[in-house]
């Protein structure tokens, strides 16, 4: 490998690696050969690094590599710069600026699987690995430098100038001194994917007899048909799946529903926030008919309390719906399934795909996931046997798995519907819409140990035509489940592209993550607008746009103030947004500028009037 050193004192760093095998090493400094022999030790490094081959070079400016090598002669796969300085008594923020020009040329010239080692004293780099950490304003802020030229901070290690034979830091302050190196910190980098840029994309879903297509919402583009519960996939949200699905098997007869389900639902909502759908216009020319879909109608798959009077059938007057949506759940299919016969009782019938709802922007608040619907027909008066059967299989089942990962011991409890208060999270909430829920399945680790909800148990005695059956179901979440499993934080890096992300789950095998970004950093913007008079405000709205405008990249939004004009009685909201990546850089020009697209956007589709 190639290896390139840069801002060399005394060249005794390089000369301890030159005898590394399989590794090329250039070492540099800034200043000529004449004045870098001058200082103590550097001539005896220089002949040593010649000997075994090394390359010298002098006169390099770490600003402008690109300028120092031939094109051939680019490709480092690690560059080092140890204890930059701009030289002199220069600040932090001169400081900042070298670092920011240093990192757009490491760019030019670095391996596409690089890395890029920066030491720094202890203090400067202005990260929690500091010990003690130093107020950002004041320190070097590297993490922010670095992810404006597309890099993120993948490690941090002690830098342990005694363990490298005969090195010897010199240049402080352009010096042949010493810098202090007691608590120095090793910072290592590496390129982060680029931006996504998404194009509008269609999709075909079948919808009754035939099969359409219409436009993906700009915020699901990158999140659409990502196959993660294929069998080819190694994604940890389909190993919970079919770990799950292993346990459950032991209790009940299991039966899989391979047949594909329909991406697109129709008919009426009442009883759902309609903020919380994603409403889909079909491609021009792909709508059915007036009769297909009154015939769709007829037929349609309902939730428990949707436009049903007390016999379950369709109530006089329901309209004929003009739009259509994704499916927030996988409840209706398989009510359909029931109604269509094709139900056997006494087998667990499983069904598993994404679901898609609107919600506001939170770590575990997720627009799409994987939702896993287990569902059995067993004789009346047994449901509640059948249900405590069902619920310790999946604990055992989770148990296992999360002891396995993490050696800890989860805390798994099924909390009664009546137990809940407002605490409810945003799955949890939405499944109430959909129907009567008797039991949350709740999965408490550090430091939450009360536990977030992940599934839920139904139970709905009229599903079928028999009286003597009743249908039993379970709804769990996957990717809440995964993220509690290995430790993931953030629901979005579920959904990196990153292939770093992948490659710490071996095909089957669920681990503890460990982040590939370490201490992203943040971007605080606040906005201010007047509503339109006599109007709701709909913050779920104003959360997907600024999810869209960011592509994902805003972790955070809170009302910060209302106002209300005395006179006119105009209605004011303030905002704070605050953007931050967990798994590509993410730089303060970039946030501004998303910043301002999402004061455009809300202004045109919300119709506020900015302040």
């Amino acid at each position: 490998r190639r290896v390139l050193l840069l801002g060399e004192g005394n060249f005794s760093f390089a000369a301890a690696l030159c005898g590394a095998r399989g590794t090329h090493v250039v070492a540099t400094c800034y200043e000529s050969e004449e004045e870098a022999a001058g200082r103590g030790g550097a001539a005896r490094s220089i002949r040593r690094l010649r000997d075994s081959g090394a390359e010298v070079v002098f006169s390099v400016d770490c600003t402008k590599l690109k300028e120092h090598f031939l094109p051939g002669k680019r490709e480092f796969d690690r560059i080092y710069f140890n204890f930059p300085h701009c030289g002199r008594k220069a600040g932090v923020v001169k400081n900042r600026e070298l670092l920011a020009c240093f990192f757009h040329s490491c760019a030019e010239v670095l391996a596409e699987q690089g890395e890029v080692h920066v030491a720094l004293c202890n203090g400067q780099g202005g990260t929690p690995a500091d010990r003690p950490r130093r107020e950002w304003h004041n320190s070097w802020q590297i993490v922010a430098v670095a992810a404006g030229a597309g890099f993120i901070l993948s490690d941090v290690r002690p830098f342990k100038a005694e363990t490298i034979q005969g090195y010897k830091c010199t240049g402080y302050r352009s010096q042949d001194k010493s810098f202090c190196v007691e608590g120095a910190l090793n910072h290592i980098f590496t390129r982060s994917t680029p931006p996504l840029c998404l194009s509008p994309m269609s999709c075909k879903t079948p919808l009754g007899s035939q099969e359409v297509s219409f436009q993906v919402p700009q915020v699901l583009v990158d999140k659409i048909n990502r196959g993660f519960l294929e069998r080819s996939s190694s994604h940890p949200v389909r190993t919970v799946k079919e770990k799950l699905s292993a346990g459950l098997s032991q209790a009940f007869p299991l039966q899989n529903i391979s047949s594909c389900l329909p991406l697109l639902h129709q008919g009426p909502l009442h009883g759902v926030c309609h903020s919380s759908i994603f409403w889909i216009t079909l491609s021009p020319g792909e709508a059915p008919s007036t009769e297909e879909t009154s015939q769709g109608l007829a037929n349609a798959v309902w939730f428990s309390h949707f436009g049903q009077d007390t016999d379950g059938d369709v109530q006089e007057g329901c309209p004929i719906p003009k739009q259509f949506y994704l499916r927030p759940s996988l409840l209706p299919d398989a009510q359909a399934i029931i109604q269509k016969g094709a139900f056997s009782p006494g087998t667990l019938h499983v069904l598993s795909g994404p679901v898609f709802r609107q919600c506001r922007i939170t770590p575990h608040s997720t627009p799409v996931f994987h939702e896993m619907l287990v569902v059995l027909a067993v004789s009346r008066g047994t449901e509640d046997g059948c249900i405590q059967v069902l619920v310790e299989n999946i604990k055992t089942t989770t148990s296992s798995l999360h002891q396995a990962v993490s050696g800890v011991q989860p805390s798994i409890s099924l909390r009664e519907a009546t137990s809940f208060g407002t605490e409810l999270n945003d799955f949890a909430a939405f499944e109430c819409q959909l129907g009567e829920i008797q039991h949350f399945l709740c999965v408490g680790t550090d430091p939450d140990p009360s536990g977030s909800c992940v599934g839920v148990i139904r139970t709905d005695p009229d599903a079928l035509k028999s009286s003597e059956l009743v249908v039993v179901s379970a709804s769990l979440n996957l990717d809440l489940l995964a993220m509690l499993l290995c430790g993931i934080s953030d629901w979005r890096m579920l959904w990196t592209p990153d292939r770093r992300f992948l490659q710490q789950f071996p095909e089957g095998e669920l681990r503890l993550f460990k982040s590939f970004s370490l201490y992203p950093p943040s971007y605080v913007h606040d906005v201010s607008f007047w509503v339109p008079d006599g109007e709701e405000f709909d913050e779920v709205a104003f959360h997907t746009l600024a999810r869209r405008v960011s592509g994902e990249t805003v972790v955070s939004i809170q009302l910060r103030d209302t106002f209300q004009q005395p006179g006119t009685g105009r209605r004011s909201l303030c905002y704070r947004v605050t953007f931050q990546s967990c798994d590509r850089a993410l730089g303060c020009r970039e946030a501004a500028e998303m910043q301002l697209r999402f004061r455009e956007e809300i202004q045109q589709q919300l119709g506020v009037t900015l302040r």
